[in-house]
């Protein structure tokens, strides 16, 4: 478990041969796990299902970036604060999806600006960009949740496809050496997912819709079977 922290420590930090390496962590059910996962989440994870991703991408979010922002904000560095953080936002996240795009959109943001304005005026630079970018987040919810969803979803099905063939093929060693091929797989699978979530896949609204339309078509053709039955008509 401690390696497993430490190898996501590499997401940190500009590091794909660390992001690629975390495979080796995994044994092969985890590997068969993430692929299946990944599938799921690159075909219908940005509807309904993205409550359930939501909480863990917070608790991931929090074990990120809470060491970074502390840092960048000259904050004491409170032990156990990203645990705590995590936490918190695991639970957000069950609770609230459209939180965690908020977040997941303008902390990123944030600190882009803040780093533009540099380490004296970070926060001058941060609160608009964290602020402007959340709300572009919130109000885009079902894209950025699409987005979100299929870039995870990409990165879990490559990561375990690996990690599944990796004790069995060692080819996967080859591939694995080049992190940016596993990179560009990986976006080639997300760009795939979000392009059918949102353009093939009907929106939770609109699947609602066809399922009453279907459930009032049903009932409709019940009541003339019966009524049918009733008088006799064949």
């Amino acid at each position: 478990m401690e390696g497993l922290i430490q190898a996501l420590g590499a997401y940190q930090t500009f590091n794909p041969s660390g992001w690629v390496a975390i495979y080796r962590l995994l044994p092969m059910w985890a590997g068969v796990v993430c692929c299946v996962v990944g599938v799921t989440l690159l075909v219908a994870g940005g509807g309904k299902m993205f409550r359930v991703l939501a909480g863990p991408i917070g608790a991931v979010l929090g074990l990120l970036w809470t060491p970074i922002i502390v840092t960048k904000l000259g904050l004491p560095d409170v032990a156990r604060m990203a645990t705590i953080v995590a936490a918190v936002l695991m639970a957000l996240g069950f609770l609230l999806p459209t939180a965690i795009t908020f977040l997941g959109v303008g902390v990123p943001l944030g600190l882009l600006a803040g780093q533009i304005a540099g380490q004296q005026d970070f926060l001058l630079g941060f609160a608009p960009g964290f602020i402007i970018g959340g709300l572009v987040g919130a109000l885009l919810q079902r894209p950025v949740a699409a987005v979100v969803a299929s870039a995870v979803g990409a990165w879990l099905f490559v990561i375990g496809a690996l990690s599944a063939l990796h004790q069995v093929d060692g080819v996967v060693q080859a591939v694995a050496s080049k992190p940016w091929g596993v990179i560009i797989a990986a976006g080639l699978f997300a760009i795939a997912g979000a392009v059918y979530q949102l353009a093939v896949r009907p929106s939770p609204e609109e699947a609602d819709k066809l399922r009453f339309e279907k459930a009032q078509l049903k009932q409709r053709q019940a009541e003339q079977h019966a009524l049918e039955k009733r008088w006799g008509v064949k």
